[in-house]
């Protein structure tokens, strides 16, 4: 089981962000979202967009901390990366980040 978390540096509505994804399978990382009590909608295609205050939660229970580049590594070594789909239904210019916390399918209110 491996649950990687990056730092909480990604800005959206008046809170900071960080991602959460596992290397292994989306129902792992569902039943750890579950299990600290992050609701569902906060999982975003492939991860789930965690506000700063989750971010100490997350470590305790076992999220290992890694830079947001080194979580994108795994997530796509791991096959589980689905990259944000474009209005002509391919996938847009690859690039290195997760993307905005609270878009579609977003955590934030």
């Amino acid at each position: 089981m491996a649950v990687y978390i990056d730092p909480p540096v990604w800005p959206g509505h008046g809170r900071m962000w960080s991602h959460l994804i596992s290397d292994v399978s989306y129902a792992e990382l569902h039943e750890f979202a579950e299990r600290i009590g992050v609701p569902r909608r906060g999982f975003d295609r492939d991860h789930y967009d965690l506000p700063s205050a989750s971010y100490a939660a997350a470590v305790e229970s076992g999220a290992i901390e890694v830079s947001s580049k080194e979580l994108v590594r795994r997530l796509t070594g791991a096959g589980l990366r689905r990259p944000k789909q474009g209005t002509d239904g391919a996938a847009p210019p690859r690039d290195d980040s997760l993307g905005d916390p609270g878009s579609a399918g977003g955590a934030a209110p």
